[in-house]
């Protein structure tokens, strides 16, 4: 029998009435009965179990051990933690055993509860809305794990943890920070007093295997056919900007975008946290930085997009543009580097150009809005609407391209537009078709070699 259940029975018998003396057989039956353990008991046992073979464990680990050698590491653990259950006579059942060193290496060498959470490629975010209350998103649903930290003070252990190495800090001072984890998955921190329910932490996952081109079409975010569109526009050094919601997937297909650049360029990602999963040979990744504890060193995306311009880019990707670096952006796609690649916030391609607008005029320059839209119409070429649907999926609904300026206005077409046509199963039907618009794109796309079937932009039926 395991210490736990050992323990677990001796406190259940050790709680029970004594018999009432009427010495009838039923009444001493019913005081030898064992009441089974709550379950509240049981993980409040296994829990001061594990707090203490884990302070245990801390207390004789070298501190200078280097834990980014994970399979030593883990081995080393390993040895102490049978050590140390020995010493103590503690004895576990092989499962109980298992799931306890498990549980002590995800605090010393991952994310505590969180890791299993992070390796599980099915989850795509995680989220926690204080010690108690854990939820991910699994195809887009959001569900609940049974999963949970000890307390706010366990949740801070693991903010600072993630923080530290990217030599970020987040305290009272400075009670929320944007970081990632090794694997490029983007992280959000907030702490009381600004949140209200403890620390709240947002990862938003990325594979270490970025989804390719052919997944996207699997998974139905687009069809071939504009795909092959907006293949030969990145090849023939097209402006575009990607909008779309938050977690519409705008990250993801600026990957998958940025994969069809020519491996011979040179290419130059500006970010506030690094995601960008690129895999050409000559990519410099810049990082944006807040001001540290006295308020200084701070370094904008403004400043890095400024910056590139001296760095003899072929290509410029700007993670996303949130407010003045927006004109400096356009300036540098104006100015001989095309082919740049930025996302947006927006609810349609319309909007996107009202927020770039906005965002441009934050910026202080005193120019008439006129000016700016002019600005904006000569630089971007395309905008890519992404929208998360109903059913948690992603998809491409609009491929606008900018036409130019009639008046103070600029004007644009529908190449490719998402056509619903019911929802089945609670899934979402429908298919991005092409509206027979022939791009005027199109002429410096085949002055660059590349030559598209006439079928793509050949307007199609309905279909499911």
């Amino acid at each position: 029998m395991s210490l736990l259940k050992r323990i677990e029975e001796g406190k259940s018998s050790g709680d029970q009435p004594r018999s009432s003396g009427s010495g009838s057989r039923l009444g001493s039956l019913q005081a030898r009965r064992v009441v089974p353990p709550s379950r509240d008991a049981q993980r409040d046992t296994y829990s001061g179990l594990k707090t203490r073979v884990q302070n245990r464990l801390l207390a004789v680990i070298d501190p200078s051990m280097d834990v980014s050698e994970g399979d030593q590491v883990r081995n080393t653990i390993r040895e102490l933690f049978e050590q140390i259950l020995s010493e103590e006579s503690i004895v576990l059942s092989r499962q109980e055993k298992h799931r306890l060193f498990e549980q002590i290496s995800a605090e010393i060498l991952g994310l505590g509860p969180l890791q299993p959470l992070l390796v599980d490629d099915e989850i795509t975010e995680v989220m926690v809305n204080g010690a108690k209350n854990i939820y991910i998103e699994r195809k887009g649903k959001i569900k609940r794990p049974p999963v949970s930290f000890e307390s706010d003070e366990h949740v801070m252990r693991i903010i600072d943890r993630i923080v530290a190495p990217l030599g970020r800090r987040i305290d009272e001072s400075s009670p929320y920070v944007d970081a990632r984890l090794p694997d490029g998955s983007r992280v959000n921190a907030i702490i009381p007093p600004i949140s209200l329910i403890g620390p709240v932490i947002t990862i938003r996952k990325f594979s270490e295997d970025p989804i390719t081109a052919e997944q996207l079409i699997g998974f139905g975010t687009i069809t071939p056919e504009a795909l092959q569109f907006l293949k030969a526009a990145v090849e023939s050094r097209i402006n575009m900007v990607i909008s779309g919601g938050t977690g519409s997937g705008k990250t993801t297909f600026l990957n998958i975008l940025s994969q069809f650049i020519p491996n011979d360029e040179r290419i130059i990602t500006v970010e506030n946290a690094a995601e960008l999963q690129l895999r050409q040979e000559h990519v410099i990744t810049l990082e944006s930085r807040p001001p540290n504890i006295e308020g200084r060193g701070e370094v904008t995306i403004r400043q890095l997009v400024v910056n590139t311009l001296r760095m003899r880019p072929d290509r410029i990707v700007v993670g996303e543009i949130r407010g003045e670096e927006a004109v400096d952006m356009l300036q540098a796609m104006n100015t001989g580097h095309d082919g740049s690649l930025t996302t947006a916030h927006s609810n349609g391609p319309r909007d996107t150009l009202s927020r770039i607008e906005t965002m441009a005029l934050m910026s202080g320059l005193e120019l008439p809005i006129r000016a700016i839209r002019e600005q904006i119409a000569s630089a971007v070429d395309l905008i890519i609407h992404t929208e998360r649907m109903r059913d948690g999926t992603r998809k491409v609904v609009s491929i606008t391209e900018i036409v130019g300026m009639e008046g103070d206005i600029i004007t644009m077409t529908d190449l490719f537009v998402f056509e619903q046509i019911g929802v089945e199963d609670g899934k979402v039907l429908g298919h991005l078709r092409s509206t027979g618009l022939r791009p005027k794109i199109l002429d410096r796309i085949e002055a660059t070699g590349i030559h598209l079937p006439p079928s793509i932009f050949g307007k199609r039926s309905r279909r499911r």
